[in-house]
């Protein structure tokens, strides 16, 4: 009788389109690691700026990232990443931080070390990984594909209402403004641009809540599970 093997999803998108929640919501249904690849960029450009290392010195941030002991844990729906044994979970989210990281990003060097580590995390499967290149770059043969999209209008309505409800001041305009930028770094980029996988499923989620778009996921898991037992 067949078994089912441990699958490899791959959740893709833009800035406040979801991944993340999704993610989590997907890998604890179905107890399978994981993994915020964007959490590994912002990881990075922490340590960057607490080190003062010049964002824009490819060779220095290579070696940076080279010479870094990244951990990544997932608990109870609470991700967490540490950086040389230093719980960096909450830091990586201040604004200075999320800038950084989107200025590093574009460094080829510096996505070629994170994704030798993303596919050293998942190259056994069962994992969730989320980011903007995973279907494309990281696992260009995962099980599972999505990509995740909602209007610039409602991904920086919910960044705003984040920023809000965790108590940093916050603009609506300027956060859907910065949405927008985001959007325009991430798919302009040399270095993996951001666009969805021929082959992967496209979610729009404007006007979808989480559990509806974590119901499609689960759909569309049990077809490649299926598809995979049946191998």
């Amino acid at each position: 009788m067949p078994t089912c093997r441990n699958l490899i999803i791959a959740i893709d998108g833009p800035a406040g389109s979801g991944k993340s929640t999704v993610g989590r919501k997907v890998a604890e249904h179905l107890g399978y690691f994981y993994v915020d690849t964007g959490a590994m960029y912002r990881a990075a450009a922490w340590k960057a700026l607490q080190m003062k290392t010049p964002l824009d010195d490819a060779a220095a941030m290579t070696k940076l990232v080279r010479d870094t002991q990244m951990r990544l844990a997932c608990d109870h729906q609470q991700f967490q990443i540490s950086i040389d044994g230093v719980d960096v979970t909450r830091a990586i989210r201040a604004p200075e931080v999320s800038e950084a990281s989107s200025r590093i990003s574009t460094i080829a060097p510096v996505r070629r070390e994170l994704v030798a580590q993303q596919q050293l995390l998942g190259k056994d499967g069962g994992v969730v990984m989320e980011g903007r290149d995973i279907g494309t770059v990281v696992f260009p043969d995962a099980d599972v594909k999505i990509f995740l999209d909602a209007t610039p209008e409602a991904r920086g309505e919910r960044r705003y209402n984040e920023d809000v409800h965790s108590g940093k001041p916050a603009s609506r305009e300027l956060t859907i403004e910065a949405v927008r930028g985001r959007d325009q770094r991430d798919a302009s980029r040399e270095a993996s641009p951001m666009m969805p996988a021929p082959d992967a499923a496209y979610i729009d989620t404007t006007r979808l809540t989480i559990d509806q778009v974590v119901e499609k996921i689960l759909a569309l898991v049990a077809v490649a599970r299926g598809t995979s037992s049946s191998k």
